[in-house]
């Protein structure tokens, strides 16, 4: 799988992990800020975008700081889903 076809599945992951009732996932763009921004995700939905990375492609998030660095927008959590995993 390549990037262009990871960030839409990804997109739709994060609305279904934090059930985002009012958010469709093509209208979250792949630099929108996921924290801070229109979304209005907090330190609880970091937890559960770990919970994602982690049942959804085998990554294990440890670190917070590591987790601050890949959890900034789409764009970063599918370049490291795509380097830390075989996603087919």
């Amino acid at each position: 799988m390549d990037i262009i076809s990871l960030k839409p599945i990804l997109k739709g992951q994060i609305v279904q992990y934090l059930n985002l009732l009012d958010v469709n996932p093509e209208d979250i763009k792949d630099d929108e800020p996921l924290f801070g921004g229109d979304l209005g995700l907090d330190s609880i939905d970091s937890l559960e975008l770990v919970v994602l990375l982690e049942r959804e492609y085998g990554i294990k998030i440890k670190n917070p700081a590591e987790g601050r660095k890949i959890l900034i927008d789409v764009n970063h959590m599918a370049e490291y889903i795509l380097a830390n995993t075989k996603v087919a």
